[in-house]
């Protein structure tokens, strides 16, 4: 009988190596470098005499220190910290130099003297000793570090280490499973329910009837109803157990139907307008027999629920809209040309290469038809039934748009966030698969929830006080995504999401019937992220609440909009050339300039003008109503590349002391003073019935002010302010950065500079 050959190890624990082969050139005693770790967080490998690079021109700005491999995240102790600037978003759970292990994109190991290069995986070897290991990000971040000095044993356990804990064979190893276990039990005594700032618990996860009831009673949709055939996912094992139905579609037929529809994906209520239409959406029907029929009852139900009883159009989105593989190519491109290919003198085709990427081509394209159903709905007072095949992808992005075009609340904070957790978390958009957060299958990867980010940020940049968020919340809400110890990014379905907590909490012997918001919490807990003063980053400065009033030339006006008229009248079908209500060859808009003059109300209505161009002219004739309706301009020259996201690693892209940060900088003091001044005045006076409460006297003063910079008192003497750039509130520091060079396209660009668009754009833009 053969001896049985033992199994081959495989990384579970490490112990760090005794640095015995240090070159004597080290003389300088260093001292104990211990990093900070999470409740359930251990180090699994390390290796002391690390080089971070930080410039690819010289190594006298390098970082020298220790390289750390946890079971969440590649973290790196600088042995001598850089003084922190002052103003600089501090994250609760991660350091300045730590990358979460789900971030990582690729784990590439260098020796310079072998000219060799590889790529690691999980329980892969590495044949020779690594002098150099380049991490890319999935948050577009870049890190270089060199074993110079390093023992190159330690140096090849650390990169294996990282490149094994990153591929993850379970969802149940992810850190955040350890991670809330043990933060559940140790802080049970220190919770307080709705303590945290921006609503974490007040925003509904839409996991049981009454959020539905509430958002059915706020859009006054009298005619659909909570349908609960779904209960312990009977039907569907990607919807949630509770979905909205039209009152006449009886639980018997709508289990009928499911066997019909993708994946038993019923036709389900997302929203209601105020004049009776609804924006619906459902799977593809796979029996073509069936499908006459089901369409028949489906329109006939939704058409009841409209108390005019309108019309009712399907739209496939498959059929109009770039799939998820083109979306996924376009961002791969464009994030390669803006972090990876070095920017060159010489490089005339950086703008070329942005627009050929089709990032923005595909950002717009969603907009524009988004734009076109806020139309049928608002303009024509025609219920939509949005259609694709499975009902988890391009509906969640046009939907969620759609809402945010027609609906003031959802461009609120926690309306935001209850609009993510309603089009996306409980619809069932696979995150698990689409982040590809166990690196399983890059098929299957695709950052539609990005490109959601990237339109909503064209819409604030075109109507920045209609949203009450700021460019630096969607930033962070993106970065989110990898960090894996939030429940709303890590399922594919609700059901998914209901059995791994359910199991977590059985195996964390947590109490039955206790609420999954508690022990494995959304990432609308920002407290667990951030401060409460880092928090109040997210509140933009400019934003008009509701019934807010305007100046207008010196005179404080309120906008409401007019009665909308109805454009249903000889409708031919919708132009595809319409960009801001004007036909193609025929635009008498200017291409740059101001909004007014790019919208100027008195152009001349273009011959043989169809209703859906008549009504994108009259909207963008009259005012816009900061909370009302809200339409984007989607001609290719009014899309722009979120600088922000794309370019805040970059460390050329950095613009000191500039930047929008510089407006927002003196708009958050000038309204912080605006609200002392408020408050001030009803201490004076005394609240007026229905006012705004006074600040609780419990607390000092300047921790309950909205505002992230505060107004300075007319006591104190002038302060400067402190160091900005760009980029805040993140820092390109540690970020692998080129050779510097002034005056190249890309400066030009971030100076302000329009984009260069190629000729067939041109041709197709307005002129």
């Amino acid at each position: 009988m053969f001896p049985v050959k033992p199994p081959k190890p495989t990384f579970k624990c490490y112990l760090p190596p005794v640095q015995t082969d240090v070159k004597k050139t080290i003389e300088q005693p260093i001292k104990k470098l211990e990093p900070t770790l999470l409740q359930g967080e251990i180090v699994v490998n390390e290796v002391n005499f690390v080089r971070k690079c930080i410039s690819a021109e010289s190594s006298q700005d390098d970082l020298w220190g220790k390289l750390i491999c946890t079971n969440f995240k590649v973290s790196f102790i600088p042995q001598d910290a850089p003084t922190k600037q002052k103003s600089k978003l501090s994250h609760l759970l991660l350091g300045d130099h730590d990358i979460p292990l789900t971030c990582l994109e690729q784990v590439v190991t260098v020796n310079d003297t072998k000219g060799k290069k590889k790529v690691l995986g999980s329980n892969q070897k590495l044949k020779f000793n690594p002098t150099e290991l380049i991490l890319y990000c999935k948050d577009l971040r870049i890190i270089r570090f060199c074993f110079d000095e390093a023992g190159p044993e330690s140096a090849k356990k650390v990169c294996l280490a990282i490149a094994h804990y990153s591929h993850p064979a379970d969802l149940h190893l992810l850190f955040g499973f350890e991670y809330q276990g043990r933060r559940y039990h140790e802080s049970k005594g220190e919770r307080v329910n709705g303590s945290n700032l921006q609503g974490g618990l007040q925003t509904p996860n839409f996991d049981r009837p009454s959020d539905w009831d509430r958002e059915i009673k706020r859009t006054g949709a009298s005619e659909w109803r909570v349908c609960s055939i779904n209960e312990s996912y009977a039907i569907s094992q990607s919807l949630p157990e509770y979905n909205v139905v039209p009152v006449s579609l009886a639980d018997q037929d709508l289990k009928q139907y499911s066997i019909f529809l993708h994946d038993s994906r019923i036709p389900r209520w997302c929203w209601n307008h105020s004049n009776g239409s609804a924006l619906v959406r459902m799977a593809s029907i796979s029996d073509p027999i069936q499908q006459r029929k089901i369409d028949q009852r489906v329109f006939t139900a939704v058409t009841k629920s409209h108390p005019q009883r309108g019309e009712v159009i399907r739209l496939d989105l498959d059929k109009c809209l770039p799939n998820i593989q083109d979306i996924q190519s376009a961002f791969v491109r464009v994030r390669q040309i803006c972090v990876i290919e070095p920017f060159e003198e010489s490089e005339e085709r950086w703008f070329s290469a942005i627009e050929n990427s089709r990032w923005l081509e595909h950002v717009r394209a969603f907009l524009k038809h988004s734009a076109e159903i806020v139309y049928h709905l608002d303009g024509k007072n025609v219920s939509v039934i949005l259609q694709e095949e499975e009902d988890r992808d391009l509906n969640c992005v046009v939907s969620s748009l759609v809402q945010l075009m027609l609906d003031p609340h959802y461009r609120s904070i926690v309306g935001f966030q209850s609009l993510v957790q309603k089009e996306w978390v409980m619809a069932g958009h696979r995150f698990l698969d689409r982040c590809n957060h166990l690196k399983k299958s890059e098929k299957e990867e695709s950052p539609l929830f990005m490109l959601f980010l990237d339109c909503v940020w064209q819409m604030m940049n075109q109507y920045p006080a209609a949203f009450e968020f700021t460019e630096a919340y969607l930033t962070v809400l993106s970065d989110s995504m990898w960090i894996p110890l939030f429940s709303t990014f890590l399922f594919n379905s609700p059901k998914q999401r209901a059995k791994h907590l359910a199991d977590f909490a059985k195996n964390k012997a947590i109490p039955q019937g206790e609420d999954p918001a508690v022990y494995f919490p959304p990432v609308w807990d920002w407290s667990q992220q951030f401060s409460t003063k880092d928090q109040t980053l997210f509140n933009n400065p400019m934003y008009v609440g509701k019934g807010a009033a305007c100046v207008q030339n010196g005179e404080v006006k309120t906008f409401r909009r007019t009665k909308q008229k109805s454009y249903s009248s000889t409708l031919r079908g919708q132009s595809t050339s319409v960009r801001n209500g004007v036909k193609g060859g025929e635009d008498t808009l200017t291409r740059r300039g101001s909004l007014v003059s790019e919208l100027r109300s008195d152009f001349s209505p273009v011959k043989d003008e169809s209703p859906s161009e008549r009504f994108f002219r009259d909207w963008f004739s009259r005012p816009a109503d900061q909370q009302g309706v809200l339409i984007p301009l989607f001609m290719p020259s009014h899309m722009a590349l979120w600088k922000l996201f794309f370019l805040r690693w970059v460390p050329e892209a950095c613009i000191p002391k500039g930047g929008p940060i510089t407006a927002y900088h003196k708009l958050s003091q000038l309204v912080d003073e605006i609200e002392i001044l408020q408050n001030q005045l009803r201490r004076y006076k005394g609240p007026s019935p229905g006012g705004t409460p006074l600040p609780s006297p419990s607390g000092p003063l300047s921790d309950q002010r909205r505002m992230y910079f505060k107004a300075s008192s007319p006591h104190d003497p002038p302060t400067p302010p402190d160091f900005l750039t760009s980029s805040f509130p993140f820092s390109p520091m540690g970020n692998l950065c080129r050779r510097g060079i002034h005056g190249t396209p890309i400066s030009k660009f971030l100076n302000g500079a329009r984009i260069w668009l190629s000729t067939e754009t041109l041709v197709n833009d307005a002129i």
